[in-house]
């Protein structure tokens, strides 16, 4: 009896060491499994940004085409507008399922001056609208503007909620885009005399939160504009217009010294 207990000591330390090892290389194999799921989410998500992009380029051109007014020709097609805004409101879909599903946003910040930023937005939208057009009034106040920004978030926020203007606005409306100082805060203002859909109506609203299938395609900037410690919101009145204000904390703003020539 005395003879038989080592060895089933020795048996039970043997099972036991290769039921611990068999675990290690299962938690192993799910751990590579987990990293291997978030790449493929990873490249999902930048194939499905990239998809929306080209939705939200292709639909913009197609709009312009569509709407554009010329001397000698036969009115503005309403049926492939409507399919180009269609297409558009597909891209901001696809945004804002983007925007819901992200997870926390990392800044790059550095000093940035706003009316650069803003020519580029409204150069590539111009661009893809053609021959289609809109009349852009930029506040100089903006122009001079600094902000403490990240540049590709505050780009992609401007294109967004631009685009969202000129889809539901007509060939030749404006689009004014001014600043709005307040104790605590600022605001790039954009306005314009669309539709003015009352639904697409941010306040009160947090990503993925009673906004899908609404094609709003502001999510994304409204995330983005909360990783800065702001937000957005939008005003809309049908038949009359919408404001969409995009707000930063004071201290973001970077004023020019006084002193300097």
């Amino acid at each position: 009896m005395d003879a038989i207990l080592p060895a089933v000591l020795g048996c039970a330390v043997l099972v036991a060491g290769l039921i611990t090892r068999s675990a290690r290389l299962e938690r192993h194999r799910v751990e590579a499994r987990l990293r291997q799921v978030e790449r493929d989410l990873e490249a999902r998500g930048r194939y499905l940004g990239l998809l929306s992009q080209e939705m939200q380029g292709h639909g913009l051109t197609l709009l312009g085409y569509a709407t554009a007014s010329r001397p000698g020709e036969a009115a503005p097609d309403a049926c492939l507008a409507g399919r180009a805004r269609a297409l558009m409101g597909l891209a901001a879909d696809v945004s804002d399922i983007l925007a819901r599903d992200a997870g926390p946003r990392v800044l790059w910040e550095a000093d940035l001056p706003l009316g650069p930023l803003l020519e580029e937005a409204i150069g590539q939208i111009t661009q893809s609208l053609a021959p289609g057009r809109r009349h852009w009034q930029v506040a100089p106040e903006l122009r001079r503007l600094t902000l403490a920004a990240d540049r590709r978030a505050l780009s992609a926020t401007l294109r967004q909620v631009l685009t969202r203007a000129v889809r539901h606005t007509r060939d030749g409306d404006s689009v004014q885009i001014r600043l709005v100082r307040a104790d605590e805060s600022v605001a790039i203002l954009v306005e314009d005399d669309g539709s003015g859909h009352a639904g697409e109506d941010l306040n009160g609203l947090t990503i993925g939160q009673g906004t899908r299938g609404l094609g709003l395609g502001v999510l994304v900037a409204d995330d983005l504009l909360r990783a800065h410690g702001g937000g957005l919101s939008i005003e809309a009145v049908p038949g009359i217009g919408t404001r969409v204000w995009l707000t930063l904390p004071r201290e973001r703003v970077l004023e020019p010294n006084s002193d300097s020539p």
